[in-house]
């Protein structure tokens, strides 16, 4: 069997089994979800952290590629109670350290308690807790990523869905999954995937009907171009946000973000609808929230179990943000309806901006 090694926080070192060899560290978080596993493992979101899942069998249906939310396996090293031949397979071929063979349980309340931590993570024949707490000593806290934006955002611009007639969609990608994409894509909307750091004359170029800031990793205080785009369209074109996308449109509006203990992560978060009182079950994948909305964004949505905002309007300006993941992928579909609402709040701004015939 190979040795792998878990060093958490106060140098508490875990044994475990190697499923995929290598040495990494990131902070270290849960999912609760039981599906999902290959939508979950290539989230951008998950960019320097390592996942632990709390379902104890990973891998049950396989690895299909049609899946994936990303070209590539974004957390830094992965954490079960037990992974298949396939899912082990695929994360060595993609040289992401795997253990199993652990207590997940322990591990999850360990988070839950004390919140995310820094971990590291040291697999191989040859490995030792050493390596494990080198990896650790090495780790740094996720507000100290200050340039993860690079990591997940496009390096030049790109349409999807160029033929569609219907609304145009700037999307400013600080770690956008596909399925979000794909979303607008399929209501006949043309996207325009631009560079979390996108310049205003970039944007302008596109002309949009909407401008849609992406989920990503990170502390949102470090994305401060994106903010920064916010503030300069949102007296002139609708804006929109998902995850990462609401804490960034927050703080351009003069609103503040925290981060949570542990996060939210799995398929099973409940938000109500303050207006309607309707709950509805909600995809997560977030450790920042929005701790303050300031004075331009009403909160219409809260989570069920903490009251933290889930869904932001705007007061005086076209301003619709979600903090769950309407795509959802993995998920139930509950809220899919946010797509349409943010298409129509685009229609609405497109129609308004044709003169009127003499």
């Amino acid at each position: 069997m190979t040795t792998a090694y878990v060093a958490l926080e106060g140098d508490h070192v875990i044994e475990g089994r190697g499923r995929a060899p290598g040495t990494a560290r990131g902070e270290l978080v849960f999912t609760t979800a039981y599906t999902g596993y290959e939508e979950s493992l290539t989230d951008p979101s998950y960019e320097e952290q390592v996942l632990t899942f709390s379902y104890p069998l990973i891998g049950n249906y396989g690895v299909r590629e049609e899946r994936f939310e990303d070209d590539h396996v974004h957390p830094r090293a992965v954490l079960a109670k037990e992974l298949t031949d396939d899912v082990a397979a695929w994360l060595a071929d993609e040289a992401v350290p795997a253990v199993d063979r652990l207590d997940t349980r322990e591990i999850v309340t360990e988070i839950r308690d004390g919140g995310a931590m820094k971990c590291g993570i040291a697999v191989g024949d040859d490995a030792t807790e050493d390596d494990a707490l080198e990896q650790l000593e090495r780790c740094k806290p996720m507000s100290d990523h200050t340039e993860i934006g690079t990591q997940v955002s496009v390096d030049d611009p790109s349409v999807r869905g160029a033929d569609n007639d219907r609304e145009t969609v700037a999307l400013i990608d600080c770690g956008a999954k596909d399925s979000i994409v794909d979303s607008l894509v399929a209501r006949d909307a043309q996207v325009h995937v631009l560079p979390y750091d996108a310049t205003v004359d970039t944007v302008t170029d596109v002309d949009p009907d909407v401008l849609f800031v992406s989920n990503g990793p990170g502390d949102p205080a470090n994305y401060e171009q994106a903010v920064a785009l916010v503030r300069e369209f949102v007296d002139d074109i609708p804006v929109a946000g998902i995850c990462l996308g609401q804490q960034i449109v927050a703080r351009a509006l003069g609103g503040t973000t925290e981060k949570m203990d542990f996060g939210h992560r799995g398929v099973n978060q409940p938000v109500l609808d303050v207006d309607s009182g309707q709950v509805v079950m909600t995809t997560q994948n977030h450790g920042y929230t929005v701790a303050d909305p300031g004075d331009h964004l009403e909160v219409t949505q809260i989570n069920v179990n903490d009251d933290t905002p889930e869904g932001l309007d705007g007061i005086d300006h076209d301003v619709i943000t979600r903090q769950y993941h309407p795509e959802a992928n993995p998920g139930p579909e509950d809220t899919l309806e946010f797509f349409d609402d943010v298409l129509a709040m685009a229609g609405d701004r497109s129609q308004r901006a044709v003169p009127a015939d003499d």
